[in-house]
């Protein structure tokens, strides 16, 4: 499980001002559960992601995966899985050694990475594009070779930052099914950032809205919907 315990974090501009993005900011996520962090662009949900993900470091408070605090653990050390609006593929791989990137990084053989990634291109209906250039697909198939190369490396917690923002809205509508399928499949822990409250309430269990440095409640699937 994913805790957040008083996550405070403020963002001083190249004028010199200071904004205010976490104050006391609290949040547990459980496994097998997904979590959406709304809100407009610059207030904040993306350095959220950061700070739990290590590439920001939070003036105070705690991030916390199953008890044990993250304080000073590198990101490549904290087995999460960090998705993109831009999807960040290779573009000098091939979609093949792109999703066997995080096995070859966790110094796995580079015969079983790529063995594994096959599967994993079939589970997701790639096979047939293992050896072409990333891009050349389409935005969509590039979105769920993303998906695939997170998954793979059987990560214990998965961020999403507006992944599908980039796509045209009937490709979104297709993807969120799949991404919520294949999420639920691996019974991990996500957080998902947007601004689209629509996406949001098909992917997540719950979502929250982030509203000076502060998380609030707007819906929860299983106690029903708050106003």
């Amino acid at each position: 499980m994913l805790e957040l315990r008083g996550i405070h974090k403020t963002f001083q501009d190249n004028a010199g001002g200071r904004w205010l993005l976490a104050d006391g900011l609290d949040l547990t996520v459980a496994a097998g559960e997904t979590v959406a962090v709304l809100g407009p662009s610059g207030s904040g949900k993306s350095t959220l992601l950061k700070i739990i993900a290590g590439l920001e470091v939070q003036d105070a408070g705690s991030v916390r995966f199953d008890r044990a605090d993250l304080s000073g653990v590198p990101p490549e050390l904290r087995g999460f899985a960090l998705m993109f609006q831009d999807f960040a593929l290779f573009p000098h791989l091939d979609v093949l050694d792109n999703v066997a990137f995080g096995l070859v990084e966790q110094r796995l053989p580079k015969r079983e990475a790529r063995e594994r990634a096959c599967q994993m291109l079939s589970v997701f209906g790639l096979a047939a594009h293992a050896g072409s250039r990333v891009w050349k697909l389409s935005g969509g198939e590039q979105q769920r070779v993303a998906l695939a190369r997170a998954l793979i490396t059987a990560p214990r917690l998965l961020l999403l930052d507006e992944p599908f923002s980039a796509l045209d809205a009937e490709l979104r509508a297709s993807l969120r099914q799949e991404f919520v399928q294949r999420i639920t499949e691996a019974g991990i822990a996500a957080v998902l950032v947007t601004h689209d409250e629509a996406e949001a309430r098909v992917m997540a269990q719950r979502g929250l809205r982030l509203v000076a440095g502060r998380l609030q409640l707007v819906w929860h699937r299983l106690h029903g919907d708050i106003p």
